[in-house]
């Protein structure tokens, strides 16, 4: 037996042509027998991942919510910046039926002093849901303003989770 496994080695180190120690055959011998993992090890590595996931997709998932809702407060502040552009140019805000659509193309009245597109890509922008923002003027919550809104990731007005340019308590 032993003379057959020395032959083998021989012919091995021959089709190499270079003589190997016995150490390395060993070592060449041993990773060809323990080619994968074992079934331990892969269960293992399936519960770490398992539980990696589940300790950081609920926390992912919440910041997807906030970042949305900080979008939709901030776009409604850039439109009531290019709002106010607009008054000072017009001396008056927007109709209901002009709505946002007055910001980036001249209004059939009061054309000669309308002096750009208030807003710099000259397209209304959507909420972070893809709804249309909401305009009204006047206003019904604020009396001497316009009303500027998301209706928030549910797309209905009200719910409590609209995005809104007046104070909850004038509601």
């Amino acid at each position: 037996m032993f003379h057959k496994k020395l032959k083998s080695e021989e012919s091995f180190k021959f089709m190499l042509g270079t003589k190997m120690k016995s150490t390395e055959m060993k070592t060449i011998e041993r990773r060809r027998q323990r080619r994968g993992f074992t079934l331990i090890e892969l269960l293992l590595v399936l519960v770490i991942l398992t539980t990696l996931t589940a300790i950081v997709l609920p926390k992912l998932s919440g910041r997807s919510k906030e970042a949305k809702v900080t979008a939709a407060k901030t776009q409604i502040s850039q439109l009531e910046v290019a709002l106010d552009a607009f008054e000072i140019d017009l001396s008056r805000y927007p109709t209901t039926v002009e709505g946002l659509r007055a910001l980036v193309e001249k209004p059939t009245s009061d054309a000669d002093d309308w002096k750009q597109p208030y807003l710099r890509r000259q397209e209304i922008p959507k909420d972070p849901w893809g709804n249309e923002y909401v305009y009204r003027y006047p206003g019904q919550y604020n009396e001497y303003g316009y009303d500027l809104h998301s209706n928030g990731p549910d797309g209905k007005q009200g719910g409590g989770d609209d995005i809104v340019n007046w104070s909850e308590e004038r509601r």
